[in-house]
């Protein structure tokens, strides 16, 4: 048996603010699913391209009370749940708070199942439901019928002030939301956890200021890439070098969801992560 995995994220919105972007079909395609069909309390369903397994919606509702949505998501082979409750902190900010069973962080290293994608996937959905509140533009989702694996943000931010978030271990700890180590030179090392967790991966190509490719074995090469539009960042990314009988979507959603967090850490002044412990 595995402990329920729990993210929790702060919203600049009001309760019914984020209850509406939850409810409505609209809103849904925007942030979460493809498709999507809702008529609470009897049903929510998503389901599409963005969705694991999403040939067809899997959903069915086991209970809705205006503040917590409880769903039974057959995903992997078993019947998962996934709990959505939304707690008010006054009139302008509000917590989402998201439980899911059936996560296993070893199948998320191997990719056995599906369900190794369940931290990643709604850490993206959850920072796209928080930027959709505040009127911010979305991070891209994945694509799971294809094994392409690449996409773009544009960053209101200069170059040398990305390049130094994406760069320098202090910076890109704070905005990642986990410890991160880096060596930074061609032959170096980039290590999540540190380097007292081990050596981590190794950086295979830079270009100091623009551009870093570092080696993840199986997960294959991951390489972003910087230049300058308009006094804004273009930050192109894609990973190649993998199985493409097995591709690591789980990786792939960690690193759109640490876009969405490096684009409002470089973004906004007074920058305070939208996870709350």
């Amino acid at each position: 048996m595995t402990e329920p995995l729990i993210l929790q994220v702060r919203a600049k919105a009001g309760i019914d603010e984020v209850r509406q972007a939850l409810t409505d079909p609209k809103a849904l395609n925007l942030w979460l699913g493809e498709h999507s069909t809702v008529d609470l309390p009897g049903t929510f369903e998503f389901w599409g391209r963005y969705i694991p397994e999403g040939d067809a919606p899997h959903q069915r509702v086991l209970a809705y009370d205006g503040q917590t949505l409880k769903l039974a998501w057959f995903l992997g082979g078993e019947e998962t749940t996934t709990e959505i409750t939304l707690t008010p902190e006054g009139d302008d900010s509000t917590v989402v708070k998201l439980e899911q069973s059936h996560f296993d962080f070893a199948d998320a290293i191997s990719g056995a199942n599906i369900r190794g994608v369940l931290q990643t996937f709604w850490s993206l959905a959850l920072a796209n439901l928080v930027d959709h509140l505040e009127g911010r533009e979305l991070t891209t989702r994945p694509d799971f019928t294809s094994s392409t694996f690449e996409g773009e943000a544009l960053i209101d931010a200069p170059i040398a002030q990305v390049y130094s978030a994406l760069t320098e271990p202090a910076k890109a700890s704070a905005w990642f939301g986990y410890p991160v180590d880096i060596d930074l030179r061609k032959g170096g090392r980039f290590a999540m956890g540190g380097f007292d967790a081990g050596p981590g991966v190794e950086i295979v190509d830079l270009v100091e200021g623009r551009k870093m490719s570092m080696d993840w074995g199986p997960a294959g090469i991951s390489t972003w890439e910087l230049a300058d539009s308009g006094g804004k960042t273009r930050l192109t990314f894609v990973m190649s070098g993998f199985d493409e009988g097995n591709p690591p979507y789980g990786a792939w959603l960690g690193w759109l969801s640490g876009v969405a967090s490096l684009r409002r850490f470089n973004e906004q002044k007074d920058w305070q992560s939208i996870w709350v412990a």
